[in-house]
């Protein structure tokens, strides 16, 4: 600002001070661009050499060798909307040199690291966010030190859509004896569209059970009371009569409650009718006395011995200090204190031990509406479940190290580093998926990701495909270093056809480079092979073999009403094998698109012939999408 003038410096002070708002800020102008950044058409082409068991079908799980913020470019352009599950483990730029900007490695004492880290991600997450189904979920892991920023940062690519987020222990040892503090857990941030939840875990059914015979079948007791003290919520800490034995239930006056007593309304209406008629209209729930009469309140049985009864309130106040007074039957908790108000009324009354519950019976509730919510903790394999909320879906993983292991045994050494555990993975997707999903990982590093599809699809006999975007990470010191083809690659073939002594689970992959062209000569410069993958990724959903035919057609999809089909060549026997296709329209692209119309029409085709490179053009912003239906509609 040295060189601007007194008016000059006015106005841009003024424009800086009236345009902040509250959110994330980094210093985006100051540094150096990010070289990845482009407006480049990026269209892929198959490696046959590095893919995996391709066959005759298109392969919808890819593994993309290259700059993620291309990758992302191009799967805007062939996925938009499609994508449920993104898992990414991005760089946590912590100054140890563990990510590389503009092929150098970021260090600590890097002036503008910070700002680096956030810019290179916000470019990769708005892409991203254009891939997400509108019921898709993204889950981001973090370690401590960047959680703030980071979650700054998504609420400004996805706002309002903060589900919240997940923590689990990386290891059992701390690292920072000098004060004491041990950073062991990271965390993973969730990021939902409205249409989305987990999956849960179904409601065990054998904790439903009908010991006193209800007509209405197996129910489930639930507690009657919340955390709220008789001080706190005076008017629901009330004593409860079983009408069958006229036996009485104290209440506990550090959880009262959960529901409103008819006679206590009362008693506070002074009788006035009209009054308790709109206090009882008012209340979202059913008084005790409706559950009761309804039957919903389940009474424990007692024998006639356990019975406390107090002849006078010396007699209960002696109980109460010996300890002998009504008391919570597992923790031994006193009912009744001297320092509550209300204890002349128990004199004479008939204590019985145990606590009274609701009935939750199991027809009252869909299937799902019984699943139980994720924690937000992700336990310990081996951590001590004791007093574990049942109603809640406990994730659990290994610690970090394990990862390691988990590599080495696969592929023989340590060749990357922090992996996240297979187990970590599994859980998260087998929460955050369905057995048809596709999950995207755009940061896939060693490949765990993938294996977690394959290990689920395995276990639930589900479809879901993966996609792994990786660069080669080489730099100037390592021009040679792939970390797409020979770590997270390399993984998927071993662990698809089997390593030592574990039997190969199956499956098939396509492996993609990318190429750049410049927009206005993509047209030109453009293969037939980058046109055929483009168009089969997004018609197809997955990379298909190279059809080396110069005359043939390729079919990439079709309907009982429609055939998609690119032309490399425009011949007469290409145009006579697309007529006799059964699909009464055709949808072609080709570089020929008004003498293919003209020339099919004749032959008595119904034709949509588009240019291929209109086509290469609008979907690489992603806005062609030629969806279409089994009625042909487009």
């Amino acid at each position: 600002m040295s060189s601007l003038n007194e008016e000059e410096l006015r106005r841009e002070l003024t424009e800086i001070l009236t345009h902040q708002r509250l959110g994330l800020v980094w210093e985006h102008s100051a540094i150096d661009r990010d070289k990845a950044i482009n407006r480049d058409v990026v269209l892929p082409h198959l490696n046959p050499s590095v893919s995996h068991n391709l066959g005759d079908q298109p392969c919808s799980n890819l593994i993309i060798e290259g700059d993620n913020f291309d990758s992302l470019r191009l799967l805007r352009a062939t996925h938009a909307n499609k994508v449920r599950v993104i898992y990414i483990d991005p760089p946590y730029n912590t100054g140890n040199k563990d990510w590389v900007y503009n092929d150098d490695y970021v260090g600590k004492n890097d002036r503008w690291r910070h700002s680096q880290w956030l810019e290179f991600l916000y470019q990769r997450l708005v892409l991203a966010r254009d891939l997400l189904a509108p019921d898709g979920v993204i889950l981001v892991s973090i370690n401590d030190e960047n959680r703030s920023r980071l979650e700054l940062l998504m609420d400004e690519v996805f706002p309002g859509r903060r589900l919240g987020s997940l923590v689990w222990r990386t290891k059992d040892t701390g690292n920072d004896l000098s004060q004491r503090f041990s950073h062991v857990h990271e965390h993973v941030l969730v990021y939902a569209n409205a249409g989305f939840s987990f999956n849960g875990r179904a409601t065990d059914r054998s904790k439903f059970r009908n010991p006193d015979n209800d007509s209405r079948g197996d129910w489930s007791p639930q507690p009657l009371t919340k955390a709220h003290s008789h001080l706190d919520r005076e008017n629901t800490y009330y004593p409860v009569q079983d009408p069958e034995t006229g036996y009485w239930y104290p209440c506990d006056p550090n959880r009262v409650w959960a529901y409103a007593s008819e006679q206590v309304i009362r008693k506070l209406c002074n009788r006035d009718e009209d009054a308790v008629k709109s206090a009882l209209a008012a209340l979202r729930s059913d008084t005790m006395e409706a559950l009761i009469a309804k039957k919903l309140i389940y009474f424990p049985p007692c024998k006639a011995e356990e019975v406390m009864r107090f002849e006078s309130k010396a007699d209960l106040l002696s109980a109460i200090k010996a300890g002998k007074g009504p008391a919570l039957p597992k923790k031994k908790t006193p009912l009744l204190r001297t320092d509550l108000p209300d204890l002349d009324f128990w004199v004479g009354k008939r204590v019985a031990p145990g606590r009274p519950s609701r009935k939750e019976h199991w027809i009252a509730k869909s299937e799902a509406d019984r699943l139980a919510p994720l924690s937000s903790w992700i336990a310990g394999m081996n951590e001590d479940s004791d007093g574990e909320d049942v109603e809640l879906m406990l994730l659990r993983s290994t610690r970090g190290g394990v990862a390691t292991d988990e590599i080495k045994g696969i592929l023989g050494s340590k060749v990357f580093p922090y992996p996240k555990p297979l187990s970590l993975l599994k859980g998260l997707l087998a929460q955050a998926s369905r057995p048809n999903d596709i999950v995207l990982d755009f940061f896939a590093g060693s490949g765990t990701t993938g294996h977690a599809v394959l290990e689920l699809n395995a276990e639930d006999q589900g479809t879901r495909s993966f996609i792994l975007c990786s660069s080669t990470e080489a730099t100037a010191r390592e021009p040679d270093k792939n970390i797409c083809r020979d770590v997270c690659a390399e993984r998927m073939r071993r662990v698809m056809t089997g390593y030592g002594k574990t039997a190969g689970m199956g499956g098939r992959f396509a492996y993609l480079n990318l190429d750049k062209f410049d927009s206005a000569d993509v047209i030109f410069d453009a293969k037939p092979a980058n046109l055929r993958q483009l168009l089969a990724l997004r018609f197809c959903g997955g990379a298909v073999l190279d059809d080396p035919g110069a005359d043939s057609i390729n079919v990439l999809a079709s309907s009982t009403q429609t055939a998609v089909i690119y032309l490399p060549t425009v011949t007469q026997v290409a145009l006579d094998a697309a007529a006799q296709l059964p699909q009464p329209r055709l949808m072609i692209f080709s570089d020929r698109p008004d003498s293919v119309r003209e020339i099919l029409q004749a032959m008595g085709k119904e034709c949509d012939s588009r240019p291929v490179g209109q086509e290469i053009v609008s979907g690489q912003t992603g806005r062609s999408a030629l969806d279409m239906d089994d009625q042909g509609n487009a």
